[in-house]
């Protein structure tokens, strides 16, 4: 049973060892993005159509790609300054499945055609699971 704990522990401890500068830049980037990004910015940028936030939330999620445990944390806080749930939910899902900052890399590995139909498939899904939540959401509140 020792062994088992103290095993367990060690285990603990090296994972995170591993994800703590993942942790700490998280932490710095909610900070800018706190600091840099004003109400008054985001307020532009989801104006509350339905459409326009959609495409903004996709537009920006495609374009700075990152974890998905990012884009929770980004997501909730571009919701708490008023942005749509289309929008949040466009950006999170975009930001996790569409790749364009990486689809130079992509083209080489995987080929065009491939990467080219996984881009649309993850940019249509993007916007119908996007209507699709905020529509669910809508109705549970």
């Amino acid at each position: 049973m020792q062994r088992k704990f103290t095993s367990a522990l060690k285990g603990m401890f090296k994972t995170l060892y591993l994800i703590a500068p993942m942790l700490l830049a998280v932490i710095g980037l909610i900070g800018l993005f706190k600091t840099f990004i004003t109400p008054e910015m985001l307020h532009e940028l989801f104006n509350g159509s339905i459409w326009h936030d959609m495409l903004m939330g996709t537009g920006l999620g495609g374009i700075s790609v990152g974890q998905p445990f990012l884009s929770y944390i980004i997501g909730g806080e571009v919701l708490d300054e008023g942005a749509s749930f289309y929008g949040v939910t466009a950006f999170i899902l975009s930001f996790v499945t569409l790749g364009v900052v990486q689809l130079p890399m992509e083209f080489s590995v995987f080929g065009f055609r491939f990467t080219l139909l996984r881009n649309l498939l993850s940019l249509l899904f993007a916007f119908l699971l996007s209507m699709a939540i905020a529509f669910t959401l809508g109705l549970l509140s």
